[in-house]
């Protein structure tokens, strides 16, 4: 039986602990993305969608039934924890600002709070409160919550829209998203870490042969998702239960880490037969990706650290940087101070958008 958890302020050590799990799960993602950059895999960080089809996996049949009209709502999980809450503001501060714009396909929106009990956010967001899951269980990897909080959203809430965009706080909407997904194809961001067939001993654990071969398992997490409420009805649960079966197997814990969350949606999906279409444009990650151009989300992540002479510094602290991590306790500073000039495009807008929200502009 799943109880409801109280949850107090954060202690001072307790801040500490997050942020150094945040500093070693940051380092490990920025050294596989140092690693893999010169790799054909590379090229989904391209800005150039003239260059690259932004759309991978997808049929010219379906490329040519053009866009799809039908209205998503907007779901994110989120905890009460004032990191939390500040990425929460901007996120919806500028979903307001996208959602009429001529192209949008965004109706609805909720934030799931996955605390157990509503807070100060209540009537600033539409929010629906649902239970964690019980003491101990995610032994400290709070996104284990995330499948329980959609199966628990699904289950009990009934939206207009027949589709759901899968959010996360640190989601910035700077153009306006259409929906994406087309013929029971739900549309998915593909992350160059998530690699299934280099995983294949141990994805078999969760995703036997009869199923089929590791390859039809894709390379996403459920976030940016944009899919079909009766597909994630179906795919929730288990994406839920193989969540859990990961983080009880030492070796798949070990192996997956920050991201298993990520892995168990997509066998989650595999399972169902579900297969997403890649949308290569659907984000960019600063400071990875350098212009916003026609992407729809900027997803900030990473840690962003520069020289004066607006140089990255690659993992190391810059004089000047914006970290959402450096944040734990509160929102940023209204009046940030300006990045240098030579910042890209999409890590000065950043600290722009962000300013809009926490410098009173809601």
């Amino acid at each position: 039986m799943i109880v409801r958890k109280n949850m107090g302020r954060a202690s001072s050590l307790l801040l500490v602990l997050l942020a150094l799990g945040f500093f070693f799960a940051t380092y490990n993602l920025l050294t596989m993305i140092m690693h893999n950059r010169g790799s054909s895999l590379g090229n989904w960080m391209t800005d150039d969608l003239n260059v690259f089809d932004p759309i991978t996996r997808m049929t010219d049949e379906r490329k040519k039934m053009g866009k799809n009209d039908l209205k998503f709502h907007v779901a994110l999980t989120a905890t009460d924890a004032p990191y939390s809450q500040w990425q929460c503001r901007i996120m919806y501060y500028w979903y307001k600002k996208r959602k009429d714009m001529p192209g949008s396909g965004m109706g609805g929106f909720t934030r799931i709070l996955h605390s157990g009990n509503s807070d100060s956010l209540m009537d600033e967001i539409p929010t629906f409160v649902v239970n964690p899951l019980p003491d101990g269980l995610d032994r400290g990897y709070i996104v284990l919550n995330r499948p329980w909080a959609f199966v628990q959203w699904l289950e009990k809430v009934t939206i207009e829209e027949e589709f759901i965009l899968m959010a996360e706080p640190d989601h910035i909407f700077v153009n306006p998203l259409p929906n994406l997904a087309h013929g029971g194809h739900p549309a998915g961001f593909p992350f160059f870490y998530i690699k299934p067939a280099e995983n294949e001993k141990i994805i078999r654990k969760f995703y036997p042969e009869e199923k089929g071969p590791v390859t039809d398992i894709d390379p996403i997490g459920n976030s940016p998702v944009i899919i079909e409420k009766s597909q994630l009805e179906e795919i929730a649960p288990t994406w839920m239960n193989i969540s859990l079966r990961m983080k009880d197997d030492l070796e798949t814990d070990k192996a997956f880490g920050w991201v298993l969350e990520m892995y168990a949606y997509a066998v989650a999906s595999a399972l169902h037969g579900v297969q997403h279409i890649l949308r290569k444009d659907f984000m960019l990650q600063p400071p990875w990706d350098l212009e916003i151009g026609k992407k729809f989300i900027i997803h900030y992540t990473y840690g962003c650290d520069y020289s004066l002479k607006g140089e990255l510094t690659y993992g190391k602290i810059g004089e000047w940087r914006f970290d959402k991590r450096s944040y734990l306790s509160g929102p940023p500073p209204r009046n940030l101070s300006l990045p240098p000039p030579g910042v890209p495009e999409s890590v000065s807008s950043i600290s722009h958008e962000s300013d809009a929200v926490i410098g009173g502009e809601v």
